[in-house]
């Protein structure tokens, strides 16, 4: 069965020349909508998806633009609207050491240095500098952790396991 990673969803198209608007949900927008690359439009539950190429990617406020080939005029792409944007397993390449996709964090069992565990991360967020790991903490609050290298020690993929650091203020149990 093939696993689909979530690259950018269509929210709109984008003059009249077949031109839609992506939201990014990707770190490497250059890589993924290059010309000739190969995305797949669909919805989430959806088992067929349509194969688009991309045939010119440019920047234009905060979305990608985003022509396919074949897919001239709005009338051609006004069904992609509201549809998600995939790649495959076989399109994600190897990462540096200490850099990971969302979806390797995601699920990870968090355990501070000390053998305490903290719960799973439920989700990354980009607000800027750094990214944030939200971990879901069973009837408590959720932890947000920064992804810095004096609160996040370890990283084990395989095991899906993280180890940190917890510096002073990162959990609040007076609650």
């Amino acid at each position: 069965m093939t696993e689909w990673f979530n690259v950018g969803k269509i929210v709109n198209t984008h003059g009249i020349h077949g031109e839609v608007r992506v939201i990014s949900r990707t770190d490497f927008p250059d890589e993924r909508y290059a010309q000739g690359s190969v995305l797949y439009a669909g919805e989430d539950r959806q088992a067929d998806k349509q194969a688009v190429t991309v045939e010119s990617h440019r920047r234009h406020k905060q979305f990608d633009l985003l022509k396919f080939k074949a897919l001239d005029g709005i009338n051609a792409v006004l069904p992609l609207k509201g549809q998600t944007l995939y790649v495959t397993e076989e399109a994600l390449t190897a990462l540096p050491e200490d850099e990971y996709y969302y979806h390797e964090i995601v699920g990870c069992e968090v355990y501070s240095d000390t053998g305490i565990c903290l719960g799973k991360v439920k989700e990354i967020l980009s607000p800027g500098a750094n990214d944030v790991w939200v971990v879901d903490r069973k009837g408590k609050k959720d932890v947000l952790l920064p992804y810095i290298e004096e609160v996040v020690k370890q990283v084990d993929v395989q095991a899906k396991r993280i180890t940190v650091h917890l510096m002073e203020g990162l959990i609040d149990d007076a609650d």
